[in-house]
């Protein structure tokens, strides 16, 4: 009985959010915004860094879930931690010790892997300066209608973000190529989240408009792993990601909640008057 009240309850929601979704339609004529695209990158080699990959595999399956297909996402991972011969899981991810969702899974397409993970190629990504041969699957083919979410991850500090342990790339960096993007017409608005230390130094240089940004940690903080698992003998995932999934999960319930039943009382008083 309670199963089929939670159903029949679903059911309900996503017939008022279709109702909502049908009638803003007629509303926002105006509204220019018409795709939704993502960029998610780990910068992170090694064994010990596994929780970075774990992260950003966390947000493409969250985008993806959302609706945005393969090809609206750029996923560029730094190391393959799945083919790792230290995995005792060979093929599989995780970002919680119970093991229960592989991340890695079947269903997974990585744009950009290993030593294709560089500075310049995350600038030529973003501003569109490629070779002609780079084929449109490397590419973000964005609009002045587009919103774009932009996740990075990995080893950082004050306005930098190690790619590889070989290079870094700073907040000026960053800030010149949302520059270049927005005279280019490339986006409508941007999200931008990174999780690292001292992550919020990373977009003190922005100057560009409609981007609103997101960091794991303020200037002189650092990002800390949440917990490990005994059988990989490692962390699996940021403190950040741990706690923002449960939050976002209330967040999006509460809201989705009160929004549609706010929306019900609309219509029954749109009736009511209609009757009238």
């Amino acid at each position: 009985m309670k199963s089929s009240a939670i159903h029949a309850l679903s059911l309900l929601f996503l017939l008022l959010s279709t109702l909502l979704i049908n009638s803003l339609a007629f509303q926002t004529n105006n509204n220019t915004h018409t795709n939704n695209w993502a960029v998610l990158v780990c910068t992170s080699r090694f064994w010990f860094n596994y929780r970075h990959i774990a992260n950003v595999l966390g947000f493409y399956r969250t985008v993806k879930k959302f609706g945005i297909p393969d090809s609206q996402i750029i996923l560029m991972l730094a190391d393959d931690m799945s083919c790792n011969p230290r995995n005792i899981y060979p093929g599989s991810i995780f970002n919680n010790e119970n093991h229960k969702l592989n991340l890695y899974g079947d269903n997974i397409e990585v744009d950009y892997r290993g030593y294709e993970v560089t500075v310049e190629n995350f600038i030529r990504v973003l501003t569109d300066r490629h070779d002609e041969n780079v084929s449109r699957s490397k590419r973000l083919l964005t609009d002045d209608r587009s919103n774009i979410l932009i996740y990075m991850t990995g080893h950082g500090g004050d306005e930098f973000l190690k790619f590889q342990d070989a290079e870094e790339i700073s907040s000026h960096d960053i800030a010149d190529a949302f520059a270049q993007m927005h005279t280019k017409g490339r986006y409508r608005e941007i999200l931008f989240m990174v999780d690292t230390c001292q992550a919020t130094t990373l977009y003190k240089r922005f100057y560009s408009p409609n981007i609103i940004a997101i960091g794991s940690s303020s200037l002189g903080e650092n990002s800390y792993s949440h917990h490990s698992d005994v059988d990989l003998g490692l962390a699996v995932i940021e403190r950040k990601q741990w706690y923002q999934r449960k939050v976002l999960f209330f967040f999006f319930f509460f809201f989705f909640f009160f929004f549609n039943l706010y929306m019900l009382f609309s219509l029954i008083f749109s009736f009511s008057i209609i009757i009238y």
